[in-house]
């Protein structure tokens, strides 16, 4: 059985339809990632998805619960990490953990033997009595994480759980999440780091537009969307990127331009190196595909709102 499964979802707002005929499946132990731009539907999917909004139509299976139907049967086994954190700014570390034990019914004494070991997993093992306020941006979506936990979920839903934290709180969260994983639970992620997803997701679909336009491992989508092979090339220096664009695309599978970037899609990149290390003004960096640059050839460069 699945641990999470959408058929056919539908939702709109004010005459525009945000989720447009989605449907995925999430096997038990799994990190699922859920990706698209700004605007693509993704947090009205999981809002879908948790019962908080009711599709128009569609189905969704939670834990083995219909939904919305039985939505609050399904959430007691659920954990979510929402994209803006919402503790209580009156209430200490543990006691948050604590207020929010008290909302799935869990007796106080059981939820107090549980903190210690939540906030040590969270790195906030030194904090149980600091308020809010005191705590540092990164600190706050741990505490968030452990919060999530209070209840010991089998499924965890985090929204863009690593925004705006520096690098070594981001790593602190993907080893945290990666350990939830090997402990059985099931993460259904939403981010916009693509590396994030990469590190991370077991299998992952594309939504733009409130639809899916791909789904597979992070592995699968670099192989079947994109060349193997990336080199960037720069006008540093009056260098004329136009002009070697033009006169060197033959020497790509694919060549998009941002800017004052080129981007050269290859399978075999030697032959546009040698031209570029022979190009005066240029500067370039090869590298290989990745992730990043299947999201951006499915949903375009283009900024969304």
């Amino acid at each position: 059985m699945a641990a999470l499964s959408a058929s056919e979802l539908r939702k709109s707002y004010s005459g525009t339809e945000v989720v447009a005929g989605l449907s995925f499946a999430v096997e038990p132990g799994r990190c699922f990632g859920l990706l698209g731009p700004n605007g693509a539907g993704k947090t009205t999917t999981l809002r879908l998805c948790l019962g908080l909004t009711a599709p128009e139509s569609g189905a969704v299976s939670l834990n083995g619960y219909t939904i919305p139907d039985e939505a609050q049967k399904a959430r007691a086994r659920v954990g979510v990490v929402p994209q803006f954190d919402n503790l209580d700014p009156d209430f200490t570390a543990s006691e948050n953990l604590l207020v929010f034990g008290r909302y799935f019914g869990l007796a106080d004494a059981d939820v107090r033997a549980r903190i210690p070991q939540l906030l040590d997993f969270a790195g906030l093992g030194s904090k149980a009595d600091a308020r809010i306020a005191t705590l540092s941006g990164g600190m706050k979506r741990r505490l968030t994480l452990a919060r999530a936990l209070v209840n010991d979920p089998d499924i965890v839903f985090l929204d863009e759980p690593t925004t705006g934290l520096d690098p070594q709180a981001r790593h602190l969260i993907w080893d945290r999440l990666k350990q939830l994983k090997s402990a059985g639970k099931t993460l259904i992620l939403t981010t916009h780091f693509m590396d994030e997803a990469e590190r991370l997701c077991d299998t992952l679909i594309v939504i733009d537009h409130g639809r899916k336009i791909a789904e597979g491992s992070p592995r699968q989508l670099i192989a079947e969307h994109i060349e193997p092979q990336v080199v960037e090339a720069y006008d540093e220096a009056g260098g004329d990127l136009p002009a070697f664009v033009e006169a060197h695309r033959h020497l790509a599978g694919r060549v998009e331009t941002s800017g004052e970037t080129a981007f050269f899609y290859c399978s075999d990149p030697r032959p546009l190196l040698a031209r570029l290390a022979e190009a005066p003004g240029l500067r370039y960096v090869h590298r290989a595909s990745n992730l990043e640059d299947v999201f951006i050839k499915l949903t375009g460069r283009e900024l969304r709102d």
